[in-house]
Formats: structure tokens, sequence, C-alpha cells
């Protein structure tokens, strides 16, 4: 098993039996397991984080309409498919985070977007690596609130990698 497979197979087990599962009882009784594109090795990055000079504050809508606070960290920018792609960099005090929106929402990948949570290198490289892109907990139940991916982190390229659309 890879490092890919078992994450997957971890969250899978965690959805189905976990009493803390975004799922309702009955979608846990019956889930058959999360959807997910094949592991695409070109859909993981290194990238070096443009940090905006000032890191300002902003407030992020969620799906019941409330707001969440997050300091805009930078943007990053690398190549899908021959296509040029810059995202923006969020964070708070778990960390970083990328919430985005790819070309394929409300087709194949969630429409209200996906998120990743990536990590510094000790080479303080910004690790992207769309093959754990995930749902935000609302995709599975409404009772949730989750950041809506700002304007700027809307993609016009499809990044098919990750979590797939919920049915």
């Amino acid at each position: 098993m890879n490092q890919y497979t078992q994450f997957r197979a971890r969250k899978d087990e965690f959805f189905q039996h976990d009493t803390h599962s975004p799922l309702t009882p009955a979608q846990q009784h019956e889930f058959e397991g999360l959807r997910y594109f094949p592991v695409d090795p070109g859909l993981r990055f290194e990238l070096e984080i443009d940090r905006f000079p000032q890191q300002d504050q902003v407030q992020m809508l969620t799906s019941t309409g409330d707001l969440r606070t997050f300091t805009r960290v930078g943007t990053v920018s690398f190549q899908v498919d021959d296509q040029s792609a810059t995202l923006t960099i969020f964070g708070n005090q778990h960390g970083f985070f990328l919430p985005f929106v790819d070309a394929q929402a409300g087709k194949e990948t969630y429409g209200a977007g996906r998120y990743l949570d990536p990590e510094l290198t000790s080479e303080g490289k910004l690790v992207l690596d769309f093959n754990l892109a995930y749902n935000p907990y609302c995709a599975y139940n409404e009772n949730y609130s989750c950041p809506i991916p700002p304007a700027e982190n809307r993609l016009s390229v499809p990044i098919r990698a990750g979590e797939r659309n919920f049915p």
C-alpha cells in the first residue's frame, strides 16, 4: 500500500465508523467509500511562496453565512496541462489553508470547491499535493459551516486529483 492508498483507506474508515464523521448515521450505513481521481504525481508541487509584504486579515464567507478570519499569506504559481495557475495561500492558527475551485466544479468535483492543507518543507517550500485535495464537510452534511473559496482562488483549469464529487 502506498501513502495515498493508506490515507484513503483511513479516511473511509473514519467516515463510515467514527462518531465524529461528517456523515449522518443513515449516510454511514449506506457509505461505500469516497471517490477519488487516480493519483497523479504531476499534481504534486513544491513551490516558493510569493509572500505579501503586508499579510492582511480577511473575512471568508462560509456556507452558512458566517465569517471566518484568515491571513492572506501569499501566492503560489504552477503549471497544469501547460496552463499557468496562481492561488492565494491563507493561514490561521492551524497552519496554511488553500481553498480552491477548479474548472470541474459541479461536474467531477464539489461545486463549492475543495481544500488543501499545505505544509512547509525544511527548505521553506510549500508542498501542494492535489492528490490530497478534499471536500469540505458541508459537501456531506449541510449542518457544517465551511469557508467558501474566494474569487481569487477560482481556477480555469481542471484539477483531476484528490477527492471527487460526493454522490
